[in-house]
């Protein structure tokens, strides 16, 4: 759950800064923001999920 946190308010600043260098246009992020809410009710949020602790869990080893 902390790492699902974690990574919500990195990407929420990422998308953040992004808007406001004017790199990404509200209706990309719009679309990009929905896309993920999306994804994550299909059978690929699983993998997607495990994919990203396992990341989380190997930066300490580098």
């Amino acid at each position: 759950m902390a790492v699902t946190l974690s990574l919500v308010a990195l990407f929420g600043l990422v998308l953040f800064f992004l808007l406001r260098s004017g790199s990404l246009k509200p209706g990309s992020a719009f679309t990009a923001t929905g896309f993920g809410f999306s994804l994550a009710t299909t059978g690929a949020a699983g993998p997607i999920n495990e994919m990203a602790a396992a990341i989380v869990d190997a930066i300490p080893n580098i």
